[in-house]
């Protein structure tokens, strides 16, 4: 999918000077993201009630980032994730001039067998900033080393990005690596290709919103899963450290409730849709001492291109110890958050394990057996 207009020949990961996309390619991410934002506002406002928790902080940090050269570091916003429409109605609760510059907004990750099924789907969700993610549950090649995990770090930094100067391992060579082969796409199967987003010098220090429960997770008192580790590659390896803000959704379960009859396309309403964006992390705080270990790993190894793991560093114990570490931090920020809001500190011992969820049914819909919960692994 090369929906920009780039010189493939002339390529060199070690001199990559773009600046921005192609003007089209602006605009119809502009038009894209914004109408889809008008959208999501209007049908917030317009039928249902809202409440939003600090959203004149979160406006400032977006409002700091908003000149591209000066930014310092990445953003990471992270939240519970409650319905197939999470994202994109939450961000409806910001103003519309936010939706309309999406150099200043967020990049997420969609799942590949739904959001890129085909051309014409995937061109929408790619010029809506969505990156294409494979899940283990519907494609051998999901799980947490998958290309578009280093795309994430990428956007999360700056260029330029490390040259390796030894070979990947043969698992690594499946699928080329765009700032090791040269080129300026990326691809996620082999046969696929979009154009690398990080490229860009207006994408550096990006804004990416994860759902680290990587599936929707409906529970009465709003008990969270556990957290994959994806948000713990994007905390350890971007450089430098990206800010972290925890946020909080209620009410889209609503919406969209996974037991909802035909027509199950429909979003119901009236609801109370609320939204609560935390404070900025304290990160060095956090996860400084995580960060330090995770640096002396890698001055073992061998050096690679950003985003790229010798298998030590992919399933090596103390890696995945401290991505175990990294999500289970993360997680106790946004539970912090919910108690904050006044919600029942009733979780059971273990939820933040995945060894705990690893009984729940092999379905793409189920009632967790876990805590109760309706679980959809389809959407």
């Amino acid at each position: 999918m090369d929906t920009d207009e780039v010189d493939m020949a002339k390529s060199n990961p070690n001199r990559l000077q773009l600046k921005q996309p192609s003007l089209p390619w602006r605009m119809t991410s502009s038009i894209v993201m914004g109408l889809t934002a008008a959208l999501s506002r209007g049908f917030l406002y317009g039928l249902n009630s809202v409440e939003v928790v600090g959203l004149e902080r979160f406006l400032k940090v977006l409002d700091e980032r908003k000149d591209v050269e000066k930014r310092q570091r990445g953003l990471i916003t992270v939240s519970n994730h409650i319905s197939v429409l999470d994202d994109p109605i939450m961000w409806g609760v910001l103003p519309l001039k936010y939706g309309f510059n999406p150099s200043n907004h967020r990049w997420g990750l969609g799942a590949h067998d739904i959001c890129f099924k085909n051309k014409l789907i995937g061109s929408f969700f790619y010029a809506g900033q969505v990156l294409p993610t494979h899940r283990f549950k519907h494609s051998p090649r999901g799980g947490l080393f998958q290309p578009t995990i280093p795309q994430a770090i990428r956007l999360l930094s700056s260029q330029p990005f490390v040259t390796p100067t030894s070979e990947l391992s043969e698992e690594s060579q499946d699928v080329p690596d765009p700032f090791i082969s040269g080129e300026l796409t990326f691809t996620t199967t082999g046969t696929d290709r979009y154009v690398a987003p990080s490229i860009y010098s207006q994408n550096r220090h990006s804004w990416i919103h994860i759902f680290p429960e990587a599936c929707v997770h409906q529970h009465p008192k709003m008990v969270l899963r556990y957290f994959k580790w994806g948000i713990s590659r994007l905390i350890l390896e971007s450089e430098p450290m990206p800010d972290v803000l925890p946020m909080f959704i209620d009410g889209a379960q609503q919406i969209m409730p996974e037991d909802r009859k035909w027509p199950r396309f429909i979003p119901r309403f009236p609801v109370k849709f609320r939204v609560a964006f935390g404070e900025l992390l304290d990160t060095e705080k956090t996860f400084g001492d995580l960060r330090a270990r995770w640096q002396e790993l890698v001055r073992r190894e061998k050096t690679l291109a950003m985003g790229e793991l010798t298998d030590e560093l992919k399933y090596g114990k103390e890696a995945v110890a401290l991505r175990i570490e990294v999500a289970r931090r993360v997680r106790d920020e946004v539970i912090k958050l919910r108690r904050s809001l006044g919600y029942p500190d009733e979780e059971e011992p273990g939820f933040e394990l995945a060894e705990t969820w690893a009984r729940e049914p092999k379905k793409d819909r189920f009632k967790s057996d876990v805590d109760d919960s309706l679980v959809n692994k389809r959407e």
